[in-house]
C-alpha cells in the first residue's frame, strides 16, 4: 500500500517510494553534468559537486514549486569562466560573485519582478538556447588535449582514438537505451558501462583523477578572500549581474515548464528567493552556484516525482558520494563525461527552431541568430538576451506604428469626426499627426478614440500638438471615448501640457 505524507505542501501528497527513487535517479544524472561543468570552468571539480548539493537541497526545501531540480548549471557557470580565468585567485572573486548574484536574485523576488520574464521573447529563447547548446559542445573539445612540456595540444594516435571511441560509445548507450528501458536513465548506463570497460580491459585513458581530486567533506564556511573595495565590486558586479539574470531566466522558464507538464502553478518570485539564498550559500560554502536544470527537472517527472522529497534525496545522495565515495568517482573516465556532456548539449538544443524557419517572420530569425551568436562570441547570456528583447520590442513597436488609421466623415451638423484605430504611441505619433487636414476641417472636430488608445507622454503629447493647431485656426476639437488610464494619463500631464476638459457625458478636451 502506498504510503503518503504532506512534506512542506500541506496541500501536497508524498508517495516515498517513488520520490525515493526519482531522487537517487536525479543524483545520478546530476553528478557527471557538475562534474563536467566545474572542470570546463577549471574549477575544482569538488566545488562543482558542493554547487549541486547546496542548490539542490535549498531550492528543493524553499523553491517555487515541487518537481523542480536546481543544481550547477552551465548556463550560469559559463558566466563565470572569464572571471576565474582573468585574475590571480580567480577562484575567490567567483565565490564572491555567486554570493552577490544570491543577493541580486533574493532582491528580484522580494519586490516580485519574476514575472517579467513574460517579456522574453520564443525567437530570443530559440537563440538564446541554441547558443548554449553551442557552447557545451565546443568546450567538450578541450577534454581531446593534454598537457606537454607546459603547453595544451591535442592528442593523437592511440590515446585520440581511445578517447573518441568511448565518447562514441556513450553516446550510442545514451541514445539506444531508452529504446530497452527507461526505468534507468540511459546516461546512468552509459558512464557504467564505460567505467566498467576501461577498469576491465585495463585502459589507458583520462580520468578525473588526472584533473583533480573529489574527495571531501562537508562543504566547508569559507569567507571569500578579495579586497572589500569598490573596485572589486565594480569588477564582480557585471558578472553578478549577468549570473544572476541568467539563473532566474533559466528558473522561471523551467517553472513554466513544469506548470504546463503538471498542469499546476508554481510561484515565480518564491523561486527566485530560493534560488538566491541557495547562491548566497555557495559564495560562502565552496560551491560554483548555480539554478533549476531543465534536463534534470524532466528526468524527475518522467520517473514520477510531483512532491519535493525527491530533490531532497537528491541532494543528500550527493552529500554521501562527496563523503564516501570519492575513490570511485576520481577513476570515473573523462570521454564517458564527455559523452554525457555531448548528449546534453544535443539535447538543449531547439531543433524545432530548424524545422519551423522557414515558417517564422524575417524579423525573428534575424533575432533568434543575433542572441545566438552574441551568446556562442561573448559568453555573456544575459546581454544576448538583452539585445534580442530590445530588438524585438522595437520590432513590435514598428509594426504597432504602422496599424493606426483614422475613419473620417462629417455628420449632419457640419461637424468633423475622426475615429482612430490602433494604439497612439511614440512609434505612431507620426502617422497619426498625418491624419488630420487642419486648414480644410470645419469649425468644431471630434476625435474619437473608442477603438484606440493614449499610451504614453508622447501619444500626449502628440495629441496637445494638433489641438495647438486647430486653435490657431479657430477651430475646437473634442476628444471622446478615452478610457480611464488614458483620462488619468492627461490629466496627470497638466504641467506639462495646456488642454482643457469641457462638456461631455464622457470625457471631451477643447482648446479655445
Amino acid at each position: 500500500m502506498k504510503q503518503y505524507f504532506n512534506l512542506f505542501d500541506f496541500t501536497q501528497k508524498v508517495n516515498y517510494k517513488t520520490e525515493i527513487l526519482a531522487g537517487l535517479t536525479v543524483a545520478m544524472t546530476m553528478i557527471p553534468e557538475s562534474l563536467s561543468f566545474a572542470i570546463l570552468a577549471g574549477f575544482p571539480p569538488l566545488v562543482g559537486l558542493y554547487a549541486a548539493f547546496i542548490m539542490g537541497l535549498v531550492t528543493a526545501i524553499f523553491g517555487g514549486r515541487p518537481g523542480m531540480v536546481s543544481g550547477g548549471a552551465g548556463a550560469t557557470v559559463i558566466v563565470l569562466i572569464a572571471l576565474m580565468n582573468s585574475n590571480p585567485g580567480g577562484l575567490e572573486y567567483v565565490f564572491a560573485a555567486v554570493a552577490l548574484a544570491g543577493i541580486l536574485q533574493i532582491l528580484v523576488g522580494v519586490f516580485k519582478l519574476g514575472k517579467f520574464i513574460r517579456l522574453v521573447p520564443q525567437p530570443v529563447m530559440f537563440g538564446f538556447v541554441n547558443g548554449l547548446a553551442i557552447i557545451i559542445f565546443m568546450s567538450q573539445l578541450e577534454q581531446f588535449k593534454t598537457i606537454v612540456n607546459g603547453e595544451s595540444v591535442w592528442l593523437t594516435g592511440s590515446p585520440l582514438y581511445i578517447m573518441l571511441g568511448l565518447v562514441l560509445l556513450t553516446v550510442g548507450i545514451v541514445l539506444f537505451f531508452p529504446k530497452i528501458t527507461k526505468a534507468v536513465p540511459a546516461s546512468l548506463v552509459a558512464i557504467i558501462v564505460v567505467f566498467g570497460l576501461v577498469l576491465g580491459l585495463g585502459i589507458d585513458t583520462k580520468t578525473v583523477a588526472d584533473i583533480a581530486s573529489v574527495g571531501g567533506g562537508f562543504p566547508p564556511f569559507h569567507i571569500p578572500e578579495i579586497a572589500l573595495t569598490f573596485d572589486t565590486l565594480k569588477l564582480i558586479f557585471p558578472y553578478s549581474l549577468i549570473m544572476a539574470s541568467v539563473g532566474l531566466t533559466e528558473g522561471l522558464l523551467t517553472l513554466n515548464l513544469v506548470d504546463e507538464m503538471t498542469g499546476t502553478k508554481g510561484s515565480g518570485n518564491r523561486e527566485c528567493i530560493a534560488q538566491g539564498s541557495a547562491n548566497v550559500l555557495n559564495g560562502f560554502f565552496y560551491g560554483m552556484g548555480g539554478c533549476p536544470m531543465i534536463a534534470q527537472t524532466l528526468v524527475n517527472l518522467s520517473a514520477g516525482s510531483r512532491a519535493r522529497l525527491s530533490g531532497i534525496i537528491a541532494a543528500l545522495t550527493i552529500l554521501v558520494i562527496i563523503l564516501f565515495g570519492a575513490p570511485i568517482i576520481e577513476q570515473l573516465p573523462m570521454a564517458a563525461l564527455v559523452g554525457v556532456m555531448v548528449m546534453v548539449a544535443i539535447g538543449t538544443f531547439e531543433w524545432i527552431s530548424i524545422r519551423i524557419i522557414n515558417k517564422m517572420p524575417k524579423h525573428d530569425i534575424f533575432v533568434g541568430i543575433l542572441v545566438a551568436v552574441i551568446t556562442i562570441l561573448l559568453h555573456n547570456l544575459a546581454l544576448a538576451v538583452l539585445i534580442g528583447v530590445i530588438i524585438s520590442a522595437l520590432v513590435f513597436a514598428w509594426e504597432s506604428a504602422k496599424r493606426i488609421r483614422a475613419k473620417k466623415y462629417v455628420d449632419d451638423n457640419g461637424v468633423k469626426h475622426y475615429e482612430i484605430y490602433g494604439p497612439l504611441f511614440f512609434a505612431s505619433t507620426t502617422a497619426f499627426a498625418e491624419k488630420f487636414d487642419v486648414f480644410n476641417d470645419p469649425n468644431e472636430v471630434v476625435i474619437d478614440f473608442k477603438e484606440s488608445k493614449i499610451a504614453d507622454m508622447s501619444a500626449i503629447d502628440a495629441l496637445n500638438k494638433i489641438t495647438e493647431r486647430y486653435a490657431k485656426e479657430g477651430k475646437k476639437v473634442h476628444l471622446r471615448h478615452l478610457s480611464t488610464d488614458c483620462r488619468q494619463l492627461l490629466k496627470n500631464a497638466d504641467d506639462v501640457i495646456d488642454i482643457n476638459i469641457i462638456e461631455d457625458p464622457t470625457y471631451k478636451v477643447a482648446v479655445d
